[in-house]
């Protein structure tokens, strides 16, 4: 299941009062579970200029309040209203750097702001990376983010020309199942759109099609790689190989829940 991870929640009055001060906003940020929470919160108080309204009372996402996330060391525009990147979808963009070759070209769909895309540009500069997605304050904030951006549904925009041609196929689709998205984190839908995360009613729907229409991009060798949650990796294997992958690894995260999947098309029909 897709971790939201933990947002902090401004809204009880003395709360207000308190997150004035440096040290308390600290504090509330390391509670909620903030990594870096000195550091967070110190840019909270900057982008505030003493504005105490801004300092997410609704329960808005960080980036969206800084107009910035660190993603993979690269920083990162976000625009409101745009899917904020999460660290769970690292792993994945690291092993998509490995599998691109350095003049190489890959696909990232369902950008969201362009993370991925930008992340394998700045690893790879002179690979071709090309995105897509459905969402056109997405298309935007990747283009501001320098990402070479197509609106459309998956590979639907995408230059004909590419077909065949691509090393690596890469995307955080939306993956959680329909009945599942009432226990996502209360205020996502009051701020990221549901389209990011409804994958049908097991997850798998935008999935499947992702594995279907790759081979008509991919070239023989060529790379898989997706974002996934729970037992979705043995739920997709069987169709994998009719679809003529192999070396299907499933990617765990340091808890050993699963996060993603690779897969190769087969180089010989």
């Amino acid at each position: 299941m897709l971790d939201l991870g933990r947002q902090p929640r401004f809204h009880r009055p003395r709360d207000r009062d308190l997150i004035k001060d440096p040290g308390t906003l600290t504090t509330l940020l390391a509670d909620a579970g903030f990594v870096a929470a000195k550091e967070e919160a110190d840019e909270l108080l900057a982008r505030a200029a003493g504005d105490v309204e801004l300092l997410r009372l609704t329960g808005e996402p960080l980036a969206w309040i800084i107009g910035r996330v660190w993603f993979c060391g690269v920083e990162i525009r976000v625009d409101p209203g745009v899917y904020v990147p999460r660290w769970q979808s690292e792993p994945l963009t690291r092993r998509a750097i490995e599998r691109l070759p350095a003049t190489g070209v890959a696909i990232d769909l369902c950008t969201g702001t362009g993370a991925i895309a930008r992340t394998l540009t700045t690893a790879r500069p002179s690979a071709r990376v090309v995105a897509s997605d459905i969402d056109e304050r997405a298309v935007a904030c990747a283009a501001a983010n320098g990402v070479e951006v197509y609106r459309g549904d998956l590979f639907e925009p995408l230059p004909g020309t590419l077909g065949g041609r691509v090393d690596v196929v890469v995307g955080v689709v939306p993956y959680v199942p329909t009945p599942a998205l009432p226990l996502l984190q209360r205020d996502t839908f009051a701020f990221e759109s549901p389209l990011a995360y409804d994958g049908g009613p097991q997850g798998t729907d935008i999935l499947r099609r992702v594995m279907i229409d790759s081979p008509r991009f991919l070239r023989r060798g060529g790379a898989l790689l997706l974002e996934l949650g729970g037992t979705q990796a043995d739920a997709l294997r069987d169709d994998l190989a009719r679809l003529g992958y192999v070396d299907v690894t499933v990617l765990h995260d340091e808890d050993g829940d699963a996060r993603g999947i690779e897969a190769t098309l087969r180089s010989k029909l």
